[in-house]
């Protein structure tokens, strides 16, 4: 993510904590004196506080810390010391609530820590999980699917509209759109942008498609053949494009429940999934694949 990105995103987050003009460091205070004066502790400065006294963030999204990323940066905690203070609220006298820099509060008790510098500030509980999921968002390594995943959890849980949003991450409507969409896409896409398989560019290409069944089928090209995504957006073009059938009798349209049925197996599968109807209740589940490879792993699937 750029200087520029991360400056834009900051502002967001900055006017939350209110950080830019209201923060001033106690130099005169020594650091490892941590005064028992809840007086002391003022608000918007920066002061030294136990870590025994701080508790996480109940409203922290991100539940997952590389283990190694946190040993590298408690070493680097050990040679040069917390650079970035954490910011909390205050509980009482003796306890605080982590606000931001969760992953910074996990890497000081590695590095053996017993106090760290702090913001202390004052949030109720939706300005506590709106920091959270800003400060989630800002974060470099994050995916397409956990990006639009906190912006869904700020429209439900903060009440805010997409402009409102969008003012909150420096982003505007039509970029906070793109995200809340992928939330449509089928179980089997997002888990492939999740874990990289796709990128960003796949997906959106993946959106102007309706039918899910085609989208898994198109996805699964992509999986297959490794198309770029120039290639994708052409594929989607092209059956976007392509004639429909008019010429003889047209097949009865499905029920919602057969439609259903036929999505479910087409997520199961990553592929798209038929069901053809005879007289009497017979019929037959079609189910093509790309290649050899793509039949073994069907197979798997059905433990064949």
């Amino acid at each position: 993510m750029s200087t520029e990105k991360r400056n834009a995103l900051g502002r967001g987050l900055s006017a939350l904590l209110n950080d830019s003009e209201n923060v001033h460091t106690n130099n005169d205070r020594p650091k490892n004196n941590v005064s028992e004066d809840p007086e002391v502790n003022s608000l918007g400065s920066v002061n030294e506080i136990k870590l025994a006294e701080i508790e996480v963030n109940p409203f922290q999204p991100r539940t997952d810390f590389d283990p190694e990323a946190l040993a590298e940066l408690a070493d680097s905690i050990k040679l040069q010391g917390l650079i970035q203070p954490i910011t909390v609220r205050r509980l009482n006298a003796h306890s605080f609530q982590l606000i931001s820099g969760e992953r910074r509060f996990r890497a000081s008790k590695l590095a053996g820590l017993t106090q760290i510098p702090a913001y202390i500030r004052t949030a109720n509980d939706q300005q506590m999980l709106e920091m959270a999921l800003i400060e989630n968002i800002q974060r470099e390594n994050l995916n397409a699917i956990e990006v639009a995943l906190s912006f869904q959890r700020m429209i439900d849980e903060c009440s805010l509209k997409q402009e409102e949003l969008g003012d909150r991450v420096s982003k505007n409507r039509s970029t906070v759109t793109n995200y809340l969409r992928l939330l449509k896409l089928p179980p089997a896409i997002q888990k492939s942008l999740r874990d990289a398989e796709i990128s960003m560019g796949h997906a959106k290409a993946l959106i102007s498609i309706e039918d899910p069944a085609k989208q898994i089928y198109i996805h699964q090209h992509i999986i297959e053949q490794g198309l770029s995504v120039r290639k994708t957006e052409e594929l989607v073009r092209d059956m976007q494009r392509a004639p429909v059938k008019k010429e003889g009798k047209q097949p009865e349209p499905i029920s919602f429940q057969i439609q259903k049925i036929q999505d479910d197996l087409a997520s199961k599968f990553s592929t798209r999934v038929k069901l053809k109807f005879g007289s009497q209740g017979k019929g037959s589940i079609e189910i093509p694949f790309l290649s050899e490879n793509d039949l073994s792993r069907i197979l798997e699937i059905m433990d064949w």
